[in-house]
């Protein structure tokens, strides 16, 4: 089996196949929590502040923070598993949170309504979940049942984050 001009064994094609597949892991990780957990909070943010600078803000920061302990606890978690590659999957995941939510944080630099950058941040996320999905999954088939089933829970954490602003708002006694 050649490659390039490479004389690959079956074990060095498994090896570099597991390789590949972890570093997917770690990306699909980095990627999907940052979809949930930012799409939620931004829904929240949105419905709760409506300030569009405190949104980015807000955005920013839990962004950065969350990204570094996603990359970290990523880590932490293959060198538990005697993952040589530990360091990599950790920044690989803290990368693709950090760049997931940067593309979800632009329609709010840009698009002055929070409402209207809310709902193309919800469109960015869905073409981000599809196209990734399709990416590393459509060599097994059935890619689009895992893109889908990444859409319903961003979309169900989304709502109840904005359900939790709304509730939030109503018992701390904020009104915005």
């Amino acid at each position: 089996n050649y490659s390039c001009g490479i004389n690959y064994t079956k074990y060095d094609t498994i090896f570099i196949m597991t390789r590949r597949l972890r570093t997917a892991a770690a990306v699909v990780l980095g990627m999907h929590d940052a979809l949930v957990s930012l799409t939620g909070m931004i829904g929240g943010l949105t419905f709760a502040l409506a300030e569009r600078r405190m949104i980015i803000l807000s955005a920013i920061i839990a962004s950065v923070a969350a990204g570094l302990s996603m990359g970290a606890s990523c880590y932490l978690a293959e060198k538990t598993n005697d993952n040589p590659h530990a360091l990599r999957a950790g920044a690989m995941t803290g990368v693709a949170y950090l760049g997931t939510c940067a593309f979800l944080i632009f329609p709010f630099l840009v698009v002055p309504n929070t409402h209207t950058a809310l709902i193309m941040s919800f469109i960015m996320a869905v073409v981000v979940i599809f196209a990734c999905n399709w990416c590393i999954g459509h060599a097994r088939g059935r890619w689009w049942q895992h893109a889908f089933e990444m859409l319903v829970i961003c979309a169900g954490v989304s709502i109840i984050s904005f359900a939790i602003g709304e509730v939030a708002k109503y018992f701390l006694g904020v009104a915005i």
